[in-house]
């Protein structure tokens, strides 16, 4: 079985001292391509450096993140926009809103969004979405900008029925599933299938959201494939045809 990891920050630092490690316990568990979504200026140094270092297996996207926007950051994205002109990336990302923690700047990451779904359209690259307390925003951002020229992946989905309901009318647009299925908490399994596995993501957002029975300890992408069997056992399909299905979806998204 082959899974890809379609949402991990295997480049931060957490890893710094096992990364060869935390790369070969991943290929034993069947898992041998990250894509890898950067976070803010910050962050583009590492997330090259372990691209470069091992690039037949580490996938970079190129965005700012929605908790790095401040008052500044247009001065930011000007300097992420330029690295589109240097390097090639598989996607833009990660981008979104996220109104959990602030909304201070609620039209600043509005703006930003926004700016950086424009990108996607004129780049024709997808986007990886992340969107915390954010839906109504999030989808009025994305019908503003042209849903029907935009495609990407509604990251760490673990939202209502009803904003499942609205992403399946986004026939562009998949979910990212990652840990957060196993915890006992998780009521959108029950609806997740809704939405069909033609549309669906694997993914850890490592080094967060370790699935159970690794909870409470640093994710990895090694723990891929307990996601995946849980989504076996919601689909009510072989792990065999999660992962073909899920991997295919990657390679078709993200067009490697």
């Amino acid at each position: 079985m082959y899974f890809i990891d379609t949402h991990t920050h295997i480049f931060s630092e957490e890893f710094d001292s096992d990364i060869r490690e935390v790369v070969q316990r991943a290929g034993e568990a069947g898992v041998n391509r990250f894509y890898l979504p950067n976070i803010d200026v910050e962050s583009i140094d590492r997330l090259h450096a372990l691209s470069d270092r091992y690039p037949d297996l580490c996938y970079p996207m190129m965005g700012l993140h929605p908790t790095s926007v401040g008052a500044d950051f247009r001065k930011d994205l000007a300097i992420i926009e330029s690295w589109f002109e240097k390097r090639k990336y598989i996607a833009i990302g990660e981008i979104g809103l996220d109104l959990y923690w602030d909304k201070t700047f609620l039209k600043e990451q509005v703006d930003a969004f926004e700016t950086q779904l424009q990108w996607s359209i004129e780049r024709n690259l997808p986007v990886a979405i992340h969107t915390r307390e954010a839906f109504p925003e999030v989808f009025e951002s994305i019908h503003k900008v042209g849903a029907e020229k935009l495609r990407g992946v509604f990251h760490s989905f673990s939202g209502s029925r009803e904003e499942l309901e609205e992403i399946v009318r986004l026939q562009n647009f998949m979910i990212g599933i990652n840990g957060i299925v196993t915890y006992k908490n998780a009521k959108f399994r029950d609806y997740l299938p809704l939405l069909p596995i033609e549309r669906v993501l694997l993914e850890t957002d490592a080094p967060y959201l370790s699935p159970v029975p690794h909870r409470g300890k640093r994710n990895e992408p090694a723990y891929l494939p307990v996601i995946g069997g849980k989504l076996a056992e919601i689909y009510e399909l072989p792990l065999e045809i999660v992962a073909e299905e899920t991997t295919g979806n990657a390679r078709r998204l993200f067009g490697n």
